[in-house]
């Protein structure tokens, strides 16, 4: 079994390293152009042109699915995804976890990025599934790109200046941007001293791993043996895990259980 994942930079990790929790025998493809990244900026056609380049690259490895590890290519690029790769290869997108957040009643706050807060596929998503709730749309400049070259200094800034615009009584926050997965226990901290009281976090890896693995047959298999192996693709070369990745746990995760090739 081989799952492909593809995101402009190293957002995907947080869903890898969800796929190598659930199905540690799994062949990982972790497919992304980070000379590209951000992609939120672009033209949604430039942005659809660069995931397909990324997704090919993926597709070549012959995996049996491919997670779209990033919430602005599934907004803008997922139908020619897959209209180009499926049925031969299933495409899971990913999609901000209003809904489990908001069945806790609310109020609920979305962080995402700068393109994604306000535009209306969050707002489709909102009267979908957070109709009844108080909703609050933070907007993240610069958090993404902090978080993908492992800049310190500069996630502190963007999550305490986010955590600041969050409201105070806001039970749950949504991660709408698969970058800001790997800085959770950062951001639930920054919540805390702006002083919000306990605040449960929703992000969207997990519910992806899952379903890729559904729409695959396969069921989790925690204890499974052997490793597999990782695959890392960069600009659709071959190279090893970007050193940033190595500054988060679900890189080091990754990097422990298969060396990549």
């Amino acid at each position: 079994m081989k799952i492909a994942l593809m995101d402009s930079g190293i957002g995907l990790l947080a869903a890898a390293a969800a796929v190598r929790r659930l199905r540690p025998d799994a062949d990982l493809v972790i497919s992304s152009d980070p000379d590209s990244m951000p992609w939120g900026p672009r033209t949604p056609e430039d942005l659809t042109g660069r995931a397909l380049d990324v997704a090919r690259a993926a597709a070549a490895q012959r995996p049996d699915a491919l997670i779209v590890a990033c919430n602005t290519a599934t907004v803008h690029a997922l139908p020619a995804l897959r209209a180009e790769l499926e049925p031969t290869l299933p495409v899971i997108g990913t999609v901000p976890a209003i809904k489990p957040s908001a069945a806790g009643g609310g109020p609920v706050a979305i962080w995402a990025t700068p393109a994604t807060t306000g535009s209306p596929y969050q707002r489709g998503l909102i009267r979908e599934f957070a109709g009844s709730v108080t909703v609050a749309e933070i907007p993240c400049p610069g958090l993404a790109d902090a978080v993908e070259h492992a800049d310190d200094s500069a996630v502190d800034r963007a999550v305490a200046a986010a955590a600041a615009r969050t409201p105070r009584d806001a039970r749950a926050v949504v991660l709408g941007c698969t970058h800001y997965e790997l800085v959770a226990e950062r951001i639930r901290a920054a919540l805390r001293e702006h002083g919000l009281p306990p605040v449960a976090l929703h992000g969207s890896a997990g519910a992806v791993a899952a379903q890729a693995l559904r729409r695959i047959g396969e069921a989790p298999a925690p204890s499974a043996q052997p490793v597999g192996s990782l695959t890392v693709l960069l600009g659709g070369r071959t190279a090893d895990l970007p050193q940033a990745a190595l500054s988060y746990a679900e890189g080091q995760l990754l990097a422990a259980a298969a060396p990549a090739h």
